[in-house]
């Protein structure tokens, strides 16, 4: 498989037409996934506390320390929602917070203990690289630590949320008290070196250039060429409602579909030792989101039973499981349920 240099990655993003980038990152995807096989996961998104210190400015979800609106969900809440999650066949629980000034390592890990041993069926998919960061931080631990303990706890991997784009010309300006791209990166690879796998995500549409995407893409591929330990790659764009960058930036718009597909194919083309490509159809819709997988996304994602923080800024696409299958179907690929290490459960 070809290796795409950055300035033949760029030149894609600027000249190629979006039929011609379909094209190619289709026959990237037919080169990983010859069997036509479109995954996807049953899931639930739950948002342990809204409570963040960081104000990063593309965020309509987050609340400080005592401000109105502000929760922590009790274990009994938790267990509701897993309870309702193994109703409908879930697997997973994709379990992230808020950066909560004061949660310490303890909390953490009773928590993730206390669901690993009461739903032993369902995988713990948490913790962002600045929730690991500052757990690690508040509780005067080195992050392996806090990552060698979650992992004895029961989490199983980590999602690769706060990413946003890793130029930290563009994180001084959207998230300036968040990780630098080096410290994210960082916190993938510890957990990569103690087996705990991870996806990687990027947040367009915000004040990026196509010179900062391409940025984000090679550290990601540089740290999976290093240690092979991110599963997927999922794109997402800024959905400004309701948000702080927008009120600083009132010209700022949603990004359009068109802009969506040609980075997801040029993702596809540029990523070549990742498996997987996810489809972003929470902040695109269904239609788009089936769209995708004709620009070199294999997986759809997630029937996202809650979303809570894309729906803050304006957001609400869902999608239930005979929807996912019908749109898989729909394009002649065959639909098959997944787990979080994308091993097939089940075909349809």
């Amino acid at each position: 498989m070809k290796r795409y240099s950055d300035e033949e990655i760029l030149d894609l993003m600027e000249n190629a037409s979006l039929k011609d980038l379909g094209k190619l990152a289709s026959e990237v995807k037919s080169e990983l996934h010859k069997d036509k096989v479109t995954t996807f996961i049953v899931d639930r998104n739950i948002n342990y506390t809204n409570i963040c210190w960081v104000d990063c400015k593309f965020c309509a979800f987050k609340r400080r320390l005592g401000e109105e609106g502000e929760y922590i969900l009790s274990f009994e809440d938790i267990d509701s929602k897993i309870e309702e999650l193994l109703d409908i066949g879930g697997t997973q629980i994709l379990f992230q917070g808020g950066v909560h000034p004061k949660l310490k390592i303890d909390y953490y890990e009773n928590l993730v203990s206390h669901i690993a041993k009461k739903f032993p069926s369902i995988t713990i998919h948490g913790f962002s690289a600045i929730e690991i960061n500052y757990i690690a931080k508040v509780s005067h631990l080195s992050i392996e630590e806090v990552l060698r303990r979650l992992k004895k706890a029961g989490l199983s991997s980590i999602p690769g949320a706060g990413a946003e784009i890793l130029s930290d010309e563009v994180r001084d300006i959207i998230a300036p008290k968040k990780l630098d791209s080096e410290e994210w990166i960082e916190v993938h690879r510890l957990a990569h070196l103690q087996d705990i796998k991870s996806t990687a995500t990027m947040m367009f549409g915000s004040v990026e250039g196509n010179k900062d995407i391409i940025e984000h893409w090679r550290r990601v591929r540089d740290l999976q060429d290093e240690t092979g330990g991110f599963r997927a790659f999922i794109l997402w764009s800024f959905q400004p409602d309701n948000t702080p960058l927008k009120s600083e930036i009132p010209h700022i718009s949603k990004a359009s579909s068109h802009r969506y597909l040609r980075l997801l194919a040029c993702s596809r083309i540029y990523l070549d030792n990742i498996a997987n490509i996810q489809s972003s159809w929470v902040t695109q819709g269904s239609h788009i989101g089936q769209l995708a997988l004709l620009f070199g996304a294999n997986d759809l994602g997630s029937t996202m039973m809650e979303e809570n923080v894309v729906a803050a800024a304006g957001a609400r696409n869902s999608m239930n499981e005979a929807q996912m299958i019908e749109l898989i179907r729909d394009i002649g690929e065959h639909p098959a349920k997944r787990n979080t290490a994308y091993e097939i459960l089940q075909r349809y």
